[in-house]
C-alpha cells in the first residue's frame, strides 16, 4: 500500500477516531486544547489507491527557549496499523513532515502492547523476595508481534525513550494496570476481585457511602481534594483551571468523553475521580480523597461504580492507569500497583516512547535541559 501523509481538519481526525473501536484519549483532537501550551496539528495518512484516510496522528509541539525549533511529541500514537510490514513507509513521510514544520526531535508512543501479567503472576512476584520488579516475573502472555515492531524502529534510527515509570507529569506510563471487560459477566469481574476489595465494597455499602457522578460546577470541589492528595503524596498539582479546560473540551467533542465522580459519606465528599471514554476503553485518569473518612472505604466504592458503569457502556477494557514496574514493598510506588491489583485485572506492557533526533545537537541539548528541571 503506498501512502500519502497530509496535515487534516478536526473533523476528519475525530470522524476516524469514532470509526475505532477505541484508541488513545491523548490521541483525540480535543487533547490539543487540553494541552494548550503546545501548538497543534492533525496529521491523516491516506490510502493512494482508494484515497481513503488509513490513520491518524495529534502531533502537539513544543518550542525551544529562544529558538524557533521544536520538540514534536504524539502522545500513545500515531493510530496507524503499526503491524504492517511497511513500517518505515507509514513512519517516514512523517519525520520528513514534522522536519519541515521545524521539529529537531520527535517523540512518540506507539500504542503497541509487549506484554501481560495476570493477578496470580504479580501476586508470586511479590510472594518472592528474590523479584523486585515486574519484568523479573514471567509474563502470562506476551506479544511477539511488538517485539517486531521495536525491532524494526531500532533499525530505522528510532532510540527507546527513558522509562515513563508511572506515568506522571507529561511522559505517558509504560506500564499500566487494566480489567479486561469484554465477553465477561460483571458477577466474574467482582468475583476476580481479592477478598480485600470485596470486603471493603461491602463495608462501605454497609456504611452508607454513596457514590455520585458530578459536573462542571463541582470541579472546585474535586480540586480541594485533589490538592490534600498531593500534599499527602508530595506531588505538584495541576491547577483548577487544567481540569476546567479539560472538561469542558474534552466534553464539547462528545458530550460523554469525560466524567467526575465523588464517593461521600453522610454529605462529605471523601473522595473523587475523573473519567475519560474514547469507544470501548475507559480510563480512571485522576484521583483523589480526604485524610478523614479512609474506614468507610471510599475508594474501592468509587472504583466499583466506576468499573460497573464502564460495564454499561459496553467498554472492553477499564484502564487504572499507570503503575512503576517495583515490585519492592519498600519502594514509595508500591503501593499504586498493590491497591490496583486487587481488582483481579493484568498489567500491561506497552513498547515505551521513542525518540528520533531530527538534530542531534539540539536533541541533546534538549536532554541535558530536561534533565535539570
Amino acid at each position: 500500500m503506498s501512502l500519502t501523509l497530509r496535515t487534516i481538519s478536526r473533523e476528519q481526525h475525530l470522524a476516524y477516531i469514532q470509526s475505532l473501536p477505541s484508541a488513545s484519549h491523548c490521541q483525540v483532537p480535543a487533547w490539543a486544547d487540553v494541552k494548550s501550551e503546545w501548538r497543534s496539528e492533525n496529521l491523516g495518512w491516506f490510502d493512494d489507491r482508494t484515497g481513503q484516510l488509513v490513520g491518524v496522528g495529534l502531533v502537539l509541539y513544543r518550542q525551544l527557549p529562544k529558538v524557533k525549533r521544536y520538540l514534536a511529541y504524539l502522545p500513545e500514537g500515531p493510530v496507524i496499523n503499526w503491524y504492517a510490514p511497511n513500517l518505515d513507509e507509514w513512519l517516514q513521510p512523517m519525520l520528513a513532515h514534522l522536519k519541515k514544520q521545524g521539529a529537531f526531535s520527535v517523540k512518540m508512543g506507539p500504542p503497541v502492547v509487549i506484554r501481560r501479567w495476570d493477578a496470580p503472576a504479580i501476586k508470586s512476584g511479590i510472594q518472592n523476595p528474590d523479584v523486585k520488579r515486574l519484568r523479573d516475573v514471567e509474563a502470562t502472555t506476551i506479544e511477539p508481534r511488538a517485539f517486531e515492531v521495536s525491532d524494526k524502529l531500532r533499525r530505522m534510527g528510532w532510540q527507546q525513550g527513558e522509562d515513563g515509570g508511572a506515568g506522571f507529569g507529561d511522559v505517558q506510563p509504560r506500564y499500566v494496570f487494566q480489567v479486561p471487560l469484554a465477553n465477561r459477566a460483571l458477577e466474574d469481574v467482582l468475583k476476580n476481585f481479592n477478598q480485600l476489595w470485596r470486603r471493603n465494597i461491602k463495608k462501605a455499602e454497609k456504611a452508607g457511602v454513596e457514590v455520585v457522578q458530578g459536573g462542571y460546577q463541582d470541579l472546585a470541589e474535586w480540586q480541594r481534594l485533589y490538592e490534600i492528595t498531593a500534599i499527602r503524596d508530595k506531588f505538584r498539582p495541576r491547577p483548577l483551571g487544567y481540569f476546567q479546560q479539560m472538561w469542558q473540551t474534552l466534553n464539547t467533542e462528545d458530550p460523554n468523553r469525560m466524567r467526575l465522580y465523588f464517593a461521600r459519606h453522610n454529605g462529605v465528599n471523601l473522595s473523587a475521580a475523573t473519567m475519560l471514554v474514547v469507544g470501548g476503553h475507559v480510563w480512571y485518569s485522576y484521583g483523589a480523597s480526604d485524610n478523614i473518612g479512609r474506614e468507610v472505604r471510599p475508594s474501592n466504592a468509587m472504583q466499583w461504580r466506576m468499573l460497573r458503569d464502564a460495564y454499561a457502556l459496553g467498554a472492553s477494557v477499564y484502564d487504572l492507569r499507570g503503575i512503576s514496574d517495583s515490585l519492592d514493598e519498600t519502594d514509595h510506588l508500591f503501593g499504586l500497583i498493590q491497591f490496583k491489583v486487587g481488582t483481579g485485572g493484568e498489567a500491561v506492557e506497552y513498547v515505551g516512547e521513542w525518540d528520533f533526533p531530527l538534530n542531534k545537537l539540539l536533541h541533546k541539548a534538549l536532554d541535558i535541559y530536561m534533565s535539570r528541571r
